[in-house]
């Protein structure tokens, strides 16, 4: 079986395992994509806005980087995205699983079902991330002695321009635990290919206006999140799994 994990910022390579770049072709584009070595040769890895942090959010070539993971065989994915925190129950320097989101973005191509030859799906939503592979987060997680919060809902923004205090009002209102700029695109597609898809969100900052001081976490307590959350990503994603609707909403 095949896995892979996907990074955003902070992320940009799996920490202790030797990588080696293989490039993928696909119909929206060559992706470059990082493979383990050795006991870890199932294991992939893309870093979505580069690895030097060069591709804003709206211009991440969301529809490549999914697909290369179809052409590759991947079963499972794992994803880290840094966000802002709206809600007060995972605070900056804090850890939650996603379980639901809100799409405000516009003009992305977040489907590979446009009509025509590439024909048309309406794929459930009711679920976008796979319940087994949460459930194996949490644990994992608890094992460890790490917090994660059981659930949450991120509001994904357009970008790259971060958000107003009056947008933020908003979203809170709407139900909205925190804000990023790049999961809902890379979820829809995702779950249009019938992956088993687990993300997690550590907070970076508070979101405009909830607390006076916006300040980021320093690189120091980013490392120490992406190590821990990259060890849960490690024991999760080649673990067995529970039953779950991935593959039977597909069919």
């Amino acid at each position: 079986m095949k896995a892979a994990i996907l990074g955003g910022t902070g992320v940009y390579s799996i920490e202790g395992i030797e990588t080696v770049e293989q490039l993928v072709e696909t119909d929206y584009g060559r992706v470059p994509v990082m493979r383990g070595t050795g006991k870890w040769e199932n294991l992939y890895f893309i870093s979505r806005h580069g690895t030097d942090h060069s591709v804003p959010p709206h211009m991440v070539n969301y529809r490549a980087n999914i697909q290369a993971l179809i052409k590759l065989g991947i079963e499972r994915v794992f994803a880290i995205y840094a966000v802002g925190s709206i809600s007060k129950v995972v605070p900056p320097g804090g850890v939650g699983l996603l379980t639901q989101f809100i799409d405000v973005t516009q003009g992305r191509s977040n489907t590979f079902y446009n009509g025509g030859a590439s024909g048309l799906k309406h794929t459930p939503m009711d679920e976008p991330y796979c319940r087994a592979m949460g459930e194996k987060i949490l644990a994992a997680a608890d094992k460890k002695g790490i917090t994660i919060g059981k659930s949450g809902t991120y509001i994904c923004t357009n970008g790259p321009r971060f958000e107003t205090p009056a947008e933020i009002k908003m979203y809170k209102i709407w139900g909205a635990d925190y804000v990023g700029m790049t999961a809902a695109t890379e979820t829809a597609l995702i779950r249009e290919a019938g992956l088993h898809f687990a993300a997690v969100a550590y907070s970076i900052n508070w979101a405009a206006g909830i607390e006076e001081d916006l300040a980021f976490i320093s690189d120091e307590e980013m490392m120490r999140i992406k190590n821990s959350l990259t060890e849960i990503a490690l024991e999760v994603l080649f673990a067995p799994l529970g039953s779950c609707k991935c593959k039977e909403e597909q069919e």
